[in-house]
């Protein structure tokens, strides 16, 4: 069979395969989306607080409960990002702590769960928005879109650098100037013009550069590794994976398992926690996204350091055989 026709073949049928990749990688998640182990608080006297929390657990597998001995400990640990609400047991009433920060479509689930517990047993439920996002950005959909164009910078990053023939040092030097750029690029969109982020600048700038420096490193790495194709390896690994399973719409708890995990392993999944802690926790929970993040960046430098030596070695193993061969020839 020509290779041409063989060409067309695998076309036809490469293109349908990852357009059901792709749709199966964002429709499944978003399809699924409901609490699974879900970190909620319950705090007040302990047996108010051990009945809400019988009545919680019998929703199996969609709360994890933690409990806590008044409203400010629930507060505190809504603060520090161990729960995404509380239920607080006062003598006027249930209270319902959230924190749309932390996911605005999670605070939303939050409500409408109680509401509807609450409304079961004719009781009305005040709610509180502990850690409320900016005025800026209300319902919080610019970290949320933030996410896409990030990851396309960090493709485009290494693609860009792989393209330019740029390997070893100088690759790296690029990579870290174009994230340090898209960082400051984009605080000064999000944060300074949007108003839709409210932590420290530089510290918000710093984590959008080292988003961009883990896929950007990603892509060119593989590349220097693997040839043009690592390129695309790498893309379709954030995009198609990484994308879709960050959790950034709703929670990584609220995604399909193992959904959920694998993205916050992936730099997408991670960048979104990480801002969000930045952002507007002060910091709270960063340890962990912040360490992935670097992880896939050293990873991806070391990688594109590795590929620049191995190819600088072949080119020059060329001419010392040619030269072998002349002196073996004389």
């Amino acid at each position: 069979m020509p290779s041409r026709n063989r060409q067309v073949i695998a076309a036809v049928v490469l293109v349908p395969v990852l357009a059901a990749l792709a749709l199966w990688a964002f429709a499944w998640p978003a399809s699924r989306i409901a609490p699974r182990d879900l970190p909620l608080g319950v705090a007040g006297p302990a047996t108010a607080v051990t009945q809400v929390a019988r009545q919680l657990e019998r929703h199996e597998g969609a709360f994890e409960i933690h409990r806590y001995a008044d409203e400010a400990a629930a507060r505190d640990a809504i603060g520090d990002r161990s729960v995404y609400g509380a239920l607080v047991v006062t003598p006027q009433g249930p209270e319902l702590l959230t924190a749309s920060a932390a996911g605005p479509a999670v605070a939303q689930f939050l409500q409408q769960a109680v509401a509807q517990r609450a409304a079961g047993e004719g009781a009305r439920v005040r709610t509180v928005d502990v850690v409320p996002t900016p005025s800026g950005d209300p319902r919080g959909v610019v970290l949320n879109a933030a996410i896409l164009p990030l990851a396309l910078a960090g493709i485009a990053a290494g693609a860009a650098v792989t393209l330019l023939g740029l390997r070893g040092r100088r690759a790296v030097l690029a990579l870290l100037g174009a994230s340090a750029v898209v960082g400051v690029v984009a605080a000064g969109i999000a944060h300074s013009w949007l108003g839709a982020l409210g932590g420290a600048w530089w510290a918000e700038a710093g984590v959008l550069a080292l988003s961009t420096l883990a896929v950007g490193g990603a892509v060119a790495g593989l590349a220097a590794l693997a040839g043009p194709a690592g390129t695309g390896i790498g893309a379709a690994l954030v995009m198609l994976i990484g994308n879709p399973f960050s959790g950034a719409t709703s929670a990584p708890q609220m995604l399909p398992e193992p959904a959920g995990a694998i993205g916050q392993w992936l730099p997408p999944g991670a960048g979104t926690s990480l801002l969000r802690s930045v952002a507007y926790f002060d910091g709270a929970a960063a340890t962990g996204p912040a360490l992935t993040l670097t992880w896939w960046a050293v990873l991806g430098l070391g990688a594109v350091l590795l590929g620049g030596a191995l190819r600088a070695r072949r080119v020059g193993a060329g001419p010392a055989a040619d030269r072998r061969e002349l002196s073996a020839v004389a």
